[in-house]
């Protein structure tokens, strides 16, 4: 009976170790449930005894939270496997987002379980389970890099197909058509100074335009708000996953890639420094206008928009963040400060002067926000480097400027004593230069030596000479220089008469340009006051050239001493002969000559008319009565009104000639 007994708890004892190793080889191998199922039908054809395992590990795994696990972690693995399968189908590799469910929040909790199986990985390492182990984490490894791919692919896909573009149909179109329309300054500074007669008068708008400023109602978003929340999934396991570098390269590649469209769009090209050089300057000039534009959108739009897109997608992740903003803004920055330093170092000219103006203005202002979004210390130093080179710019342009009004020494006169087209010119450029007041301030220097040149202007006035900006300073100076300049090409004409013309014409030009600008606030009413003063000193001076030969033919002197009943017939019919030859001369000189401002042009020949008229008529009315008679009329060719119609001709610019005149009648 004992030995019944023990023998039937030995084949007991036996039964469940065979129980139990069956147990443990099935469980060991981590097999699908519906595999085990399978197994187990297997063993228990080769021995009895195994009929009942199926019921004891079936009741085990109810109560096993590993195995619950591992159903899980197969799930997940299915999702990402047959995902990686169908994106493989070239009909279905355009699928979006992702293939199987079409669901990206299936996929997205398929990676959260490989994900969590991984972290579970790394904190009891796979050795302690054994090979099995070892097989699992290699499973989850290429799920994870399958996924990974996956969602590399999705993120380039989601920004790429989720940018909003840069054109005229977006809202960005505003920013060409209305927040940015700079103008030109149509060609009107010209690139020799030998053209000066080329410029025009029109408006200082027709010289140069600086454009308007930023609005406060540009559209922000550089993707569409409908992506975010998929891309924020995508970068969050992403980094979860150690996957940090592959998503910056993706992000960094596909945003500096829109960076770089949108400024095909806003005209900036890729040039060398050499090829900006040996663009001809209607053209560059262009190139300058669009670059000025792309400065003020790019970092106060584009890049502030993508400061905020990035602080949005990449959350708290700082450095991250940080070097994929870094990296998206880098190449298109560089590429504008590329252009900028190639314009920085170009041949100095001054047609350039406004726009290198406006291209350093443009990056002053830009810099400090610039500086507040980019943390690259490289990238904040080429920055500031080109700035100071486009204020070097601007300081040799402008001293540029300056040589070439005093080294225009042309010794060809304007043949009407008009305007010379230097003066137009030169205060055309001045009248702009003084809205560029701020950053000129910031850029000029002037000589201690050429101080004392400013005294006669300022009358002495050392207080208010302090008080000058260093532009106003430099302007006076120049203003000083064109004079002299004036002063020397007057001298070009013999007629002593004509000179005074052309010095009035050019004095009144620059009184009413100075006056009716912002130089007026430059140079201050004392200066107009004494160049008025020179106006008038001209008028006299003209005044006695041109007409004191004609004006002595009517004075009394040497007919029969002033007596009418007493005077010499022959004498006076020379008077009339010399007083007629003497005007008609005149008007043929004088129609020809120019006086082109219409209020000058009256007075000056209300002037003539004050001076010549009365005294025409009084030597008429005392000696007519001694030439009375048929021949009367070949002396006295003249009325006193015939005179004064005929000075309405005067400085019209148009030659004409008194020939074969017949006396009016009196």
């Amino acid at each position: 009976m004992a030995t019944t007994t023990t023998s039937l708890g030995a084949a007991a004892g036996g039964d469940d170790r065979v129980l139990a190793t069956a147990q443990q080889i099935v469980k060991s191998l981590r097999t699908a449930k519906e595999d085990r199922e399978d197994m187990l039908l297997i063993f228990s054809t080769f021995d009895n005894r195994l009929s009942g395992i199926s019921d004891l590990i079936n009741g085990e795994d109810s109560k096993s939270s590993d195995d619950e696990d591992l159903d899980r972690f197969e799930a997940a693995e299915k999702v990402i496997l047959t995902d990686a399968y169908l994106s493989g189908e070239p009909s279905r590799q355009s699928a979006s987002p992702f293939n199987p469910p079409n669901n990206p929040a299936e996929y997205f909790s398929a990676v959260d379980e490989i994900i969590h199986w991984m972290e579970q990985f790394s904190i009891a390492p796979p050795s302690a389970a054994g090979r099995t182990g070892q097989i699992i984490v290699d499973r989850a490894e290429n799920a994870i890099q399958l996924a990974m791919s996956r969602l590399e692919e999705e993120l380039r896909h989601l920004l790429i197909c989720n940018t909003i573009p840069l054109d005229a149909v977006s809202r960005y179109g505003s920013i060409r058509r209305v927040s940015l329309s700079f103008g030109s300054h149509d060609g009107a500074i010209d690139e020799n100074l030998e053209s000066f007669g080329e410029v025009s008068d029109r408006g200082s708008h027709r010289f140069h335009e600086r454009g308007a400023s930023l609005g406060d109602d540009l559209f922000d978003d550089l993707v569409r708000p409908e992506a975010v929340q998929d891309l924020r999934e995508i970068i969050d396991r992403m980094v979860r996953s150690g996957y940090e570098r592959e998503c910056l390269q993706v992000y960094s590649s596909v945003r500096r890639d829109a960076l770089d469209e949108c400024l095909v769009i806003l005209g900036v090209e890729k040039l060398s420094i050499e090829e900006v050089q040996k663009v001809e300057w209607k053209s560059l000039d262009e190139k300058m206008k669009n670059w000025v534009q792309a400065v003020k959108v790019v970092v106060g739009v584009l890049l502030s928009g993508e400061k905020r897109l990035c602080d949005s997608l990449f959350g708290e992740l700082d450095e991250l963040k940080e070097i994929c903003f870094n990296e998206t803004a880098k190449g298109c920055v560089m590429q504008l400060l590329n252009f900028g330093e190639a314009i920085a170092i170009c041949k100095r000219s001054p047609e350039k002067l406004f726009r290198i103006l406006d291209m350093y203005e443009a990056l002053r202002d830009a810099l400090p926000d610039l500086q507040d979004m980019v943390s690259d210390e490289f990238l904040i130093g080429e920055a500031n480097g080109v700035l100071r080179g486009l204020g070097e710019a601007v300081k040799g342009t402008f001293a540029e400027f300056e040589n070439c009004i005093r080294n225009e020494t042309s010794k060809k006169p304007v043949m009407s004593g008009d305007v010379h087209p230097l003066l137009r010119y030169v205060m055309n450029y001045l009248k702009l230069l003084v809205d560029y007041g701020d950053p000129m301030d910031s850029l000029l220097e002037i000589r201690e030596e050429d101080l004392y040149r400013f005294q006669n202007d300022l009358g002495g006035d050392g207080a208010r000479l302090e008080a000058m900006s260093p532009l106003a300073r430099q302007i006076l100076l120049l203003m000083s220089e064109l004079e002299c300049n004036l002063e020397e090409k007057s001298r070009l004409y013999d007629d002593n008469a004509m000179q005074q013309v052309f010095l009035m014409n050019n004095l009144y030009y620059l009184v009413r340009k100075v006056k009716d600008s912002d130089l007026r606030k430059v140079l201050g009413d004392d200066w107009i006051r004494k160049r008025r003063g020179q106006i008038r000193q001209c008028a006299t001076g003209y005044l006695r050239a041109a007409w004191s030969k004609a004006l002595s033919c009517l004075k009394d002197e040497g007919i029969g001493g002033g007596s009418s009943n007493n005077a010499s017939k022959m004498a006076l019919k020379e008077r009339f002969k010399s007083f007629n030859a003497c005007f008609e001369e005149i008007y043929r000189a004088q129609t020809a000559w120019k006086v082109p401002d219409d209020q000058l042009r009256e007075e000056l020949r209300i002037s003539i008319s004050e001076k010549v008229i009365p005294a025409y008529r009084s030597f008429v009315g005392r000696f007519k009565s001694q030439l009375e008679g048929r021949h009367a009329g070949k002396y006295i060719k003249y009325t006193p009104e015939d005179l004064e119609a005929y000075l309405s001709d005067l400085f019209e610019g148009s030659p004409a000639v008194l020939h074969h005149i017949r006396r009016k009648s009196t």
